[in-house]
């Protein structure tokens, strides 16, 4: 593995990130397996790179996305479909999870008759007067306490409201398919889907008994991916949700997940390079090619704890490891266990960094982002 990283790294230069696609299709198999009766919906926004976004289309992936420009990712694979079906594609494979839609955003995807979400009332009648054929979900507020990236002071209505807003819709003329949820990125804190879960089904099966039709149940993402050893394992966390879902809901309706880290975390792979060393205040400074406007914006954004492993064998000592950039807050991380004879021109590599690393980085101070290889693709 050490020697075929290196051969790569000489060959593509540094910093690269390298996606295995197998891993991927591994991932999307392992969830199906698991959870028979969820459709998964890939949340693009992880990593949208395109040829991440084949591997799944082919595996038979549905998408969860954020935007126009996201949803014209999938397009292109269906853009020679016949009209019927591809009608049927968007409706039974794409959903629009993002709350809140600019109305030029609604305007071009009104003829797919779109499945989207909605949280407040402003928000239907912006729906009403730019995307009346849309399909809704109603995206509830649940508890997320101890996940790693929390969405509920964000996004969601109060369960309270949400009888109201299922009604304003239909009096508007909108028609509501369901509803959905999501405990927040990363969740270890198994009893956020069970209390979610308890939360939906109390609301689902109330707004059915007074002849709403609700259809769709969409659980969110937030599914944890083994990043170290004290992660709970995902086939647990599988079957509380399928013990939770046949006891819940009705039989006769869909239920669907967006999981986006879950697929793609565990796919890539990063090696940089040390471009410049230092003491500082007697620890060592390793300067890295690679940065937190770069690829390790996750550490920013997503707060992801970062990994470093060396290539050179020496005696470990607790480093920094800081980005390429001129601005002070680019550090990666100051409490590394690093051999302490690490020269400049030697490598590190970073494993687990598929999701939310690539997607956020920036060109700040005129850097280029990491060269990316697709293996197995």
């Amino acid at each position: 593995m050490k020697k075929e990283l290196l051969k790569l790294a000489q060959k593509h230069g540094t910093p690269l990130f390298i996606v295995d696609h197998d891993v991927i299709r591994k991932n999307y198999r392992t969830f199906k397996k698991n959870l028979p009766r969820v459709q998964a919906y890939y949340a693009v926004k992880a990593n949208s790179e395109q040829e991440i976004i084949k591997t799944l289309f082919d595996e038979g992936a549905s998408f969860d996305v954020a935007s126009y420009n996201e949803f014209m990712q999938i397009y292109k694979y269906i853009r020679h479909f016949e009209e019927k079906d591809k009608d049927f594609y968007i409706w039974d494979k794409i959903i629009f999870s993002n709350t809140i839609k600019d109305r030029p955003t609604l305007r071009d995807i009104k003829r797919y008759r779109p499945l989207v979400t909605y949280d407040s009332v402003d928000e239907l009648k912006k729906i009403r007067e730019n995307c009346e054929t849309a399909g809704l979900v109603l995206r509830l507020k649940v508890p997320d306490t101890g996940s790693q990236v929390e969405m509920s002071s964000k996004f969601g209505a109060e369960p309270g409201d949400a009888y109201n807003l299922i009604k304003q819709a239909f009096d508007l003329g909108l028609v509501v398919e369901g509803l959905s949820f999501h405990v927040g990125s990363q969740c270890t804190n198994f009893d956020n889907y069970t209390a979610a879960l308890t939360i939906t089904s109390g609301i689902f099966n109330d707004a059915r008994e007074k002849g709403y039709n609700l259809k769709i149940v969409d659980i969110g993402g937030g599914f944890p991916v083994p990043y170290d050893s004290h992660v709970p394992k995902f086939k647990k966390l599988a079957a509380v949700i399928n013990s939770e879902c046949e006891r819940l809901f009705p039989h006769d309706i869909e239920i669907i997940a967006e999981p986006g880290r879950f697929m793609v975390a565990t796919s890539a792979g990063l090696i940089s390079e040390i471009i410049g060393k230092a003491r500082r205040d007697g620890k060592i400074f390793y300067h890295i090619n690679d940065g937190v406007y770069h690829t390790f914006s996750g550490v920013v954004y997503d707060h992801w704890i970062p990994n470093f492993r060396a290539f050179r064998q020496g005696r470990k000592e607790v480093c920094a490891v800081v980005g390429p950039t001129c601005d002070s807050f680019d550090k990666i991380s100051v409490s590394e266990q690093l051999p302490g004879n690490l020269e400049i021109g030697d490598y590190l590599y970073t494993e687990n960094i598929g999701a939310y690393s690539t997607a956020s980085s920036t060109k700040f101070n005129g850097f280029d982002g990491a060269k990316i290889l697709h293996l197995n693709n």
